[in-house]
Parts: C-alpha cells; sequence; structure tokens
C-alpha cells in the first residue's frame, strides 16, 4: 500500500513506537492521522509534534482506552466523520506483565484486554467500512514473543501468540477480500517498556535493541510491501524457521537462554 494521502489511526500513540509510526506515516504524506492514547497529553504532544513535521497533513489527538470497545468505535467514528475514511488501523497499543503463575486472574484479565481485545475491537470497528470500499490495512504491534516466548513473563508470551493468531485469522478471513494485515513483531525496542521509567531496569533483550523510529521504518517498507510479518530484527525469522524445523530442539535451547539470563538478572529479564 502507498500510504501518501491514505488516512491512519494509530493507538498507544502518546509514546515509543505508537509517537515513531505517527510521525513516519505524516513524514510519509498521509493525508489525516488520529493520535490515540490512555495518556490524553501524551497524545496531544505527539499530534503537536506531527503537525510540525508535517504541515498539511490533518492531525487530531483523542483520549482512548483500547480495552474499551465503545471507546475503540467512537474513535474510528471520530476519523471518519474528520477524515471521511479510515484507511489504515495500527493496533500498537500494549503492555507487559512480568510475572509467571503469581500474576492474579484479574492481571490476567488486563493485559488480554489491552494486547488481545483491542485488535479485535479494531477489527470490529473499523472492518465494515473497509470491506464496503474492498480495500482497507490493519498493522498490528504484535512483538517477537508472540512468534517465539517471553522469558520473564507467562501472561506477555500468551497474548503476544494469541494477537498473531487473531491477524492470521482476519488476513485468512477477509485478504481476498482487499483487506492487509501486518504484524510487527520486534525483539528490544528502546523504549520505557524496556527500560523503564528512569532506564533502571536492566535485561538481555537490551543488547541489541532497536530504536521505535527504525521500528517505524521498517514497518512503512513492510506496509508498502504488504508483508504479513514486519521485523525489525530479521533474525527472528531464523529463530523462528528453527521452533518450526525441531520443536524440541528449540525448548531445550529456550530452557538454557532462561536459565542464562535469570541467573544474569533474576526476576527482570525481559
Amino acid at each position: 500500500m502507498e500510504v501518501r494521502n491514505k488516512t491512519v489511526i494509530v493507538t498507544g500513540g502518546g509514546t515509543g513506537i505508537g509517537r515513531a509510526l505517527v510521525l513516519a506515516f505524516a513524514r510519509a504524506g498521509a493525508r489525516g492521522i488520529a493520535v490515540a492514547d490512555i495518556d490524553e497529553a501524551g497524545a496531544s504532544q505527539v499530534a503537536a509534534e506531527a503537525v510540525a513535521a508535517a504541515p498539511g497533513c490533518q492531525i487530531f489527538s483523542q483520549r482512548v482506552d483500547v480495552a474499551n470497545a465503545e471507546a475503540v468505535q467512537k474513535l474510528v467514528d471520530t476519523a471518519t466523520q474528520r477524515f471521511g475514511q479510515v484507511d489504515v488501523f495500527c493496533s500498537n497499543a500494549g503492555i507487559i506483565l512480568r510475572k509467571g503463575l503469581d500474576a492474579t486472574a484479574d492481571e490476567w484479565q488486563r493485559i488480554w484486554e489491552i494486547n488481545v481485545m483491542a485488535h479485535i475491537h479494531a477489527a470490529k470497528a473499523v472492518l465494515p467500512q473497509m470491506l464496503e470500499r474492498g480495500d482497507g490495512y490493519f498493522v498490528n504491534t504484535v512483538s517477537a514473543a508472540g512468534l517465539l516466548s517471553q522469558i520473564g513473563s507467562a501472561p506477555y508470551a500468551v497474548t503476544k501468540h494469541a494477537a498473531i493468531g487473531f491477524a492470521e485469522w482476519l488476513s485468512i478471513t477477509y485478504g481476498d477480500r482487499g483487506i492487509k494485515v501486518s504484524c510487527i513483531c520486534p525483539q528490544g525496542v528502546q523504549t520505557k517498556m524496556l527500560f523503564g521509567e528512569g532506564g533502571e531496569r536492566k535485561g538481555f533483550l537490551q543488547a541489541g535493541s532497536v530504536t521505535a523510529e527504525h521500528v517505524a521504518e521498517k514497518t512503512l517498507e513492510g506496509v508498502a510491501n504488504e508483508s504479513f510479518l514486519i521485523l525489525p530484527h530479521p533474525e527472528v525469522l531464523e529463530y523462528y524457521r528453527r521452533k518450526g524445523q525441531d520443536y524440541d530442539r528449540w525448548l531445550r535451547g529456550m530452557r538454557r537462554l532462561h536459565d542464562q539470563v535469570t541467573k544474569e538478572f533474576g526476576n527482570i529479564v525481559v
């Protein structure tokens, strides 16, 4: 898809990968961008940055809790009223929970709502107009954890696998009706999720991490090529192939990695 003159929604747009996506789409010539985030001030700030970067682009910000289906529908309705239609929905918002079996049922529910249901809410809200036109694009930020796993976080590993599963289903079901789907699956990205609010967190994914801007650049390349998997860390594809070729061997290797990183970093390994 050529992003020039297209209209875009980016959730989780107030920081990190979302911010980088907003600015990248603006600079690439998008006609309109909706910047959504639960942090209203953050979304507003990024919208202002995008206006400065691309004065000809129509941009607005909106506070949205992506776990709330009605809020996501309202976002799509507002963007449609302002831009005429929504061409690209970047379902980017996500959270991590650094727990295993100690995670509570409420914690599992919350991460499920944001990391999985948010993608489903987005599809329900915007897919009807895309199908009517026979054209539309979903760009879902997932993680390499959706293809591989996540040492140190059972909820993150599980929900990211589920997010990949939904994106696959979406592409299988609607791909022949003009609907494109891409999943952004990076490893470590230099954001607050990786380093913590004050940069105090240490973990094995920091080595080899990339900037959010790099992820956004690779995303635009992936959208232009209409690639299902967007891999800012190209080595992830080789890891995924090894997993498929010999699952048991891959699991043994992951156990060794688990032992190595927990020995070095303790429970804070992501």
